[in-house]
This record gives C-alpha cells, sequence and structure tokens, in this order.
C-alpha cells in the first residue's frame, strides 16, 4: 500500500478543520462511519463521479504513516481497494493541502496552474 492517499473535501470544511484541529468527515463520511480517501490512481475517477461541476474545493495530501488500526484498506469501486480511516483526521496528518475545482466533464482544475 502506499503511505499517502488524497481526501477531497469543501474549502469551507477544511477551514473548520484546520480551526478544530481535525476533520471529522463530510456528510457521507459520517453516514459511513470513516473518511473516504483516494490513492493518487484512484483520485481523478473519485473527483469526476463525486464531485463534478463543484468548485471551492480543496485537495488534502494525507500521510497515512501516523495511523494505525484506524485505517483500512477496503474494496470499493471495481473491487480496488481504498483507504479509509476510522477515527478523526488531524490536520497534523495533511501534507498539503491545494485549492481546485471538477469542471462538468469532471476534469480537475487547480489553481496554481499545476
Amino acid at each position: 500500500m502506499t503511505d499517502v492517499a488524497y481526501k477531497i473535501l469543501s474549502a469551507d470544511e477544511w477551514r473548520a478543520a484546520l480551526a478544530e484541529g481535525r476533520y471529522d468527515g463530510s456528510a457521507v463520511d459520517l453516514a459511513d462511519g470513516y473518511i473516504h480517501m483516494s490513492t493518487g490512481e484512484q483520485l481523478v475517477e473519485t473527483a469526476r463521479r463525486h464531485y463534478a461541476g463543484r468548485a471551492d474545493l480543496m485537495l488534502l495530501t494525507v500521510n497515512l504513516n501516523s495511523f494505525g488500526d484506524e485505517l483500512i484498506w477496503e474494496p470499493s469501486r471495481g473491487g480496488d481497494l481504498f483507504p479509509h480511516l476510522y477515527a478523526p483526521l488531524p490536520a497534523s496528518a495533511v501534507m498539503a493541502a491545494r485549492r481546485f475545482s471538477v469542471a462538468e466533464d469532471g476534469a480537475m482544475v487547480f489553481e496554481d496552474g499545476r
């Protein structure tokens, strides 16, 4: 497995997480009982399927090394293993945060142009 995963959330959710020192999850995360994340290979499809047409998003790069049994790799879309965090995500585990949007066609557009 990889040492890094990605989490997409709204800029407002990220601001609140920074203020609290942790991210408890989106409405979908809370309903499912874990924080959904994606690997680099899964990220584009996750953005296309779940965030197309949305702006004011943040892409968090998460260091997975600090998680023990709270991080479980579980099969999802097409049997791929996805990282699921069964605990709040500490802001300290976030290595980078980038603003972006997802075009209607699912293309990820980053404000920093990279």
